[in-house]
């Protein structure tokens, strides 16, 4: 019998129970892909991570979602996964900063942490923007997430966007038109198929609060419907601000998971690539016997 120690990290997450929740296992070097695939399908979280000895940085990650679909990208999967190492004492003092490389895909990318009044907080770097063609007709865009195309902005446009895994970027007039989003799964499948992206993240900016949204993420494409946190979306999201002068200081805060009860608050900096950071709790720890 095999024993893997595992458990569940809310990621994003100032207090336990809030956050996007994340299922860890280590030393999974010796799982096949379909036992990955099935364990994450057994713990049922938006993202299961699991970690491995890498020849390229100080650990690999692959990170799979409940359906069994592979996702990449360094986003709470990623962040998610270092936290939960460095709560359990796996990665020595951090009193001081430190940075470490983790190899996810074909990237390898560093992370920093260091324990800041008691709590261990990670900073991670992706990688530079990508974009792809906006979107010519926003209409079907609109009536796949159940909104009037007037509440689609038309700057910056809906466009893909990639700082580590490839989004739908969609500017709506208000916090109101991002809680009102009602998708359907199939007519937005047929919206992102047309694209690059992968997943739609909506957002509203607040005139009041400059350099802050207010944001929503559906992923049907991997079979994730709506996600409370989403790294791989913030960090595109403040590159392509930050490209078409919608942000002025390279720094973006992000709620997000607020209309699923799992209030999030992702912060981007634009150093000059985007950097994400946070800060987790371990709410279970166990043993999974295969």
């Amino acid at each position: 019998m095999v024993e893997l120690i595992a458990g569940l990290i809310d990621v994003f997450a100032d207090v336990p129970l809030t956050g996007n929740p994340l299922a860890v296992v280590q030393d999974a070097d010796g799982l096949t892909d379909d036992q990955m695939r099935r364990i994450a399908g057994e713990f049922n979280q938006a993202e299961t991570t699991f970690l491995m000895r890498s020849t390229r940085a100080d650990w690999k990650l692959r990170s799979f979602t409940a359906s069994g679909a592979e996702v990449f990208g360094a986003g709470h999967n990623a962040l998610g996964a270092w936290l939960w190492l460095a709560e359990n004492g796996d990665l020595g003092s951090l009193t001081a900063a430190r940075t470490f490389q983790q190899e996810i895909g074909r990237d390898v990318l560093p992370i920093e942490l260091e324990s800041v009044g008691g709590r261990i907080h990670g900073r991670m770097r992706q990688v530079p923007l990508r974009l792809s063609d906006p979107l010519d007709d926003v209409a079907p865009l609109a009536d796949a997430l159940g909104l009037d195309p007037r509440d689609i902005l038309p700057e910056p446009p809906a466009r893909p966007a990639d700082t580590g895994a490839t989004h739908l970027m969609v500017r709506v007039l208000n916090v109101d038109s991002v809680d009102r989003a009602l998708p359907v799964a199939d007519k937005l499948l047929a919206v992102l198929e047309k694209t690059p992206a992968e997943g739609c993240y909506i957002y509203a900016l607040d005139a009041d609060a400059p350099d802050t949204a207010y944001a929503r993420f559906f992923n049907p494409s991997v079979g994730l419907w709506e996600d409370a946190a989403t790294g791989t979306a913030a960090g595109p999201l403040a590159a392509y601000l930050a490209a078409t002068g919608n942000l002025t200081n390279n720094e973006l805060v992000i709620e997000q998971g607020t209309k699923m009860g799992r209030r999030s608050i992702l912060r981007i900096r634009l150093a000059p690539l985007p950097e994400l950071s946070g800060a987790g709790i371990v709410v279970v720890k166990g043993v999974i016997r295969l």
